[in-house]
């Protein structure tokens, strides 16, 4: 495996000091070209940690998901480095950075613009993921499949895209429609699009913001049906 020279990491991240650092050190190992720790108001050291690791760090005070990655990819566009592939993957371990050179295979062969982890059709370790979760995961792909016509599997957050595709998608989504706007546009763009078999493991710390709490649950789930129907009647 070479050095993946051409592409930037950006880890979303909120309290994850317990598992971010072994997360950091993992991507390290897979020799990613740039590390960028997108803050989302953590109380702890999650900053300290990312310094510690020789990631670069940027905030996003307001809460969300999107947010989070939104700083990242400013981040991105005020550096002069020419990173062609961008890669999203959790901090807290779930997903495993082992992965990432098949993550971004499809792209570097020229047969994918966006490249989804597919934790359906790899490998979910038991209590990863919880019932909710599953049938949300179920419910966003079933009913894009149903507009678009495009049968994706899963809404995995650990998931890579040609820096220029992303560019042109114009991302905006703050909260927890991130993940379903990128696929959506994705579509809508003519994008060429792939998923891959990933493997879901359970947190290394903490518990889930979203699939573990009632309120994460119920946000997200009317948060990604409302922004599937705001895209099927607006382009956007």
């Amino acid at each position: 495996m070479g050095k993946l020279i051409n592409v930037a990491v950006i880890l979303p991240a909120l309290n994850e000091e317990k598992s971010l650092g072994s997360v950091l050190d993992e991507l390290r190992r897979m020799e990613a070209g740039r590390l960028i720790v997108a803050d989302n108001g953590s109380t702890d050291r999650t900053a300290d940690v990312a310094r510690s690791a020789g990631a670069d760090v940027v905030f996003a005070p307001r809460r969300g998901y999107g947010s989070a990655c939104l700083a990242g990819i400013s981040a991105l566009k005020d550096d002069r480095r020419d990173e062609s592939i961008v890669v999203f993957i959790d901090a807290d371990g779930s997903s495993d950075p082992a992965e990432l050179p098949a993550l971004i295979a499809p792209i570097e062969q020229g047969d994918a613009d966006l490249v989804i982890g597919s934790r359906n059709l790899g490998r979910v370790e038991p209590g990863a993921m919880s019932f909710p979760a599953r049938v949300g995961n179920w419910l966003a792909p079933f009913l894009i499949r149903l507009i678009w016509g495009f049968r994706y599997t899963d809404l995995g957050p650990f998931r890579a895209i040609r820096a220029d595709a992303l560019r042109r998608l114009g991302m905006r989504d703050p909260g927890y429609g991130w993940t379903v706007e990128m696929q959506i546009k994705a579509v809508q763009r003519g994008l060429k699009i792939v998923e891959v078999p990933v493997t879901w493991r359970n947190r290394q710390s903490g518990v889930s913001k979203i699939s573990r709490t009632v309120r994460g649950v119920v946000g997200a789930s009317c948060k990604i049906v409302w922004t599937i129907f705001r895209y099927a009647f607006v382009r956007a």
